[in-house]
């Protein structure tokens, strides 16, 4: 399969939505995704198929040296022939270019595919958060250093 991954753009905020509805139980709003990508330190990547459909994003708040990943999903029909660490990559790569030094993210303690992903790319654990998600859940806070 053929795949190209590029910078995310102003007009993919209604099919992000759309696979955000599918891979999460809070997902973001078409809105939310809007201002996001409005604000200056918003960078997001989109993977596409050959056909041109959405198969994963990622994106990142950056400002200065510190990095936060905000949000990542790969379709249910593209999991496991690693296009969340293709995408990682490429944030990482970006954001190693502009002077980034490290990078955070929460994950929820019970998601072991995205843990696993995130341990494969050098995150580690830093504290847990509990009742962090409004079902309950723990969260867990990782960092990776990109120097």
């Amino acid at each position: 399969m053929q795949v190209s991954l590029r910078a995310f753009e102003r007009g993919d905020e209604r099919e992000v939505a759309a696979l955000e509805r599918v891979c999460f139980s809070e997902p973001w709003t078409e809105r939310e995704w809007k201002e996001s990508a409005a604000r200056e330190d918003f960078f997001g990547l989109v993977l596409k198929d050959e056909r041109g459909a959405l198969l994963g994003y990622a994106c990142v708040y950056a400002l200065f040296e510190s990095a936060e990943l905000l949000r990542i999903a790969v379709a249910p029909s593209a999991r496991g022939k690693g296009f969340g660490g293709m995408l990682l990559d490429g944030l990482f790569e970006r954001l190693k270019a502009w002077g980034v030094e490290e990078t955070f993210l929460e994950v929820r303690a019970g998601n072991l595919p995205a843990r696993a992903l995130y341990e494969s790319r050098g995150f580690s654990l830093l504290r847990e958060r509990k009742k962090y998600y409004h079902d309950g859940e723990t969260a867990l806070e990782m960092k990776k250093s990109l120097l």
